[in-house]
């Protein structure tokens, strides 16, 4: 299986489509930007259906792939590892807040078990009859799953995503249960996009403390060892460094693009599962749209993480933790683990640059000493004395009145400093020394 035959098989929305709604919506009254990214959404959702106004959306869908990583038995979740199956339930019995988000707008969720490690007789059939394996494999010392259970992982997305759209399913929301898969994410984003773990790393949705979270920066830093020589194909690149439920969701989003059925992303496992579906078919990201406030998705959209703004750059957890790179190192500056990426570096490097690396050239004191000696006045040069010629100072002449203002704390004009003539000037001038002269 080549995930990049599906180049070929998509085609972007009619752009024509996309600016008729715009020009209609420069003609209502209601001023640009005051509804936020309802606008965007209106256009993007009115390219999407091929028509002008858009139509309601009358049958949204909520898929959730659900799995198990074993990255998590390191400490790198607030979550126990293998819990994801108490997620699940959770959401079944309508007490998570995505379950009661989606029945409060009666948006029908739909959760299917890809890599839970759990007996399969705690959740229903209809949850567990999709199930690839049982948990993936840890990232920092194995691959998440063989070649063929990566396949056989994207053909299962595809296959939920024909249902969906056979279905008439018009507006699918992507999201995700596990536990450790916000590690998985993050490698999956700092492989593909160049930049570092501590970058990517952020402290998930449960929350985690600073020791977890040099664990999972840790771990993945050994994950993107193990990723960078597989990143020329991204089916391999899912089976040694993703897992198989963010397989089944590259499979999902390829799919739907396919299918021409939009799809918002939800989360920053969603938003990796995008950025390896865009290596592949680059006009894939045309019928995605990022979760507004998402930080981690907008790699997808082609903006810069957090300012990412990819890449990136995401942020962990649906949009809490992660930070994404669509280029290398950006969003590194801001709070949470920016910052202490910065500090982390910065102590790194203390001991082999020392003050001069952290403070300038001249250190803190001797920079300010320096400074003063270049604004005060500079003692006149002489010329050695030579018989029969008297020597004169080597002033400012008519034409460098500028540089005499430069040399001078005021910019107030040169005076060159009289010496008594029984004195002698000490400086070395060819192993003697020179007798000292009084001013012109």
């Amino acid at each position: 299986m080549n995930l990049d035959d599906f180049s070929d098989l998509i085609q972007r929305p009619d752009g024509g489509v996309r600016r008729d709604a715009e020009e209609r919506r420069e003609r209502l009254t209601v001023p640009p930007g005051a509804l936020g990214r309802l606008d965007e959404l209106g256009e993007w959702l009115s390219a999407a259906q091929q028509s002008v106004p858009v139509r309601a959306v009358e049958q949204p869908r909520l898929v959730l792939f659900a799995g198990d990583h074993g990255v998590a038995e390191l400490g790198v979740s607030g979550k126990r590892a293998g819990g994801a199956h108490a997620l699940v339930r959770s959401a079944l019995d309508g007490a998570s807040p995505v379950a009661v988000l989606a029945r409060r707008f009666s948006v029908p969720m739909r959760i299917v078990d890809v890599s839970l490690d759990c007996d399969p007789e705690l959740l229903p059939e209809s949850v567990v009859r999709h199930r690839v394996r049982r948990g993936s494999g840890r990232i920092d010392v194995e691959d998440a799953m063989s070649a063929e259970e990566a396949e056989r992982a994207v053909r299962l997305g595809m296959a939920i995503a024909d249902e969906e759209a056979d279905s008439g399913t018009d507006l699918v929301v992507l999201g995700d249960l596990s536990v450790g898969g916000t590690t998985a994410a993050a490698t999956l984003v700092a492989a593909l996009c160049g930049t570092d773990a501590s970058v990517v790393t952020g402290r998930g949705g449960a929350g985690i403390d600073d020791l977890a979270w040099m664990r999972k920066c840790a771990a993945i830093r050994d994950a993107l060892r193990r990723a960078r020589p597989v990143l020329g194909d991204q089916l391999e690149l899912l089976a040694t460094s993703g897992g198989a439920d963010l397989a089944a969701m590259t499979g999902f989003l390829l799919q739907s693009a396919v299918r021409r059925m939009p799809v918002i992303l939800d989360g920053v496992v969603a938003a990796a599962c995008a950025l390896v579906a865009q290596r592949a078919a680059f006009r894939a990201p045309d019928w995605w749209l990022a979760k507004p406030g998402q930080r981690g998705a907008r790699a997808v959209e082609g903006a810069g993480p957090d300012g990412a703004d990819p890449a990136a750059g995401p942020r962990g957890d649906g949009g809490r933790g992660q930070r994404c790179a669509a280029g290398p190192a950006a969003g590194a500056g801001r709070g949470g683990a920016g910052g202490r990426t910065s500090r982390a570096r910065a102590g790194a490097d203390g001991g082999r640059r020392g003050r001069r690396g952290r403070r300038g050239r001249y250190g803190a004191r001797g920079r300010d000493r320096h400074r003063r000696r270049e604004l005060s006045p500079k003692p006149a040069r002489t010329r050695p004395a030579s018989p029969g010629r008297r020597s004169t100072p080597r002033g400012p002449g008519p034409s460098s009145g500028a540089s005499a203002a430069r040399r001078t704390r005021t910019g107030a004009a040169y005076r060159a400093p009289t010496r008594r003539p029984d004195t002698e000037d000490r400086r070395p001038t060819g192993g003697r020394s020179m007798p000292s002269e009084t001013s012109a």
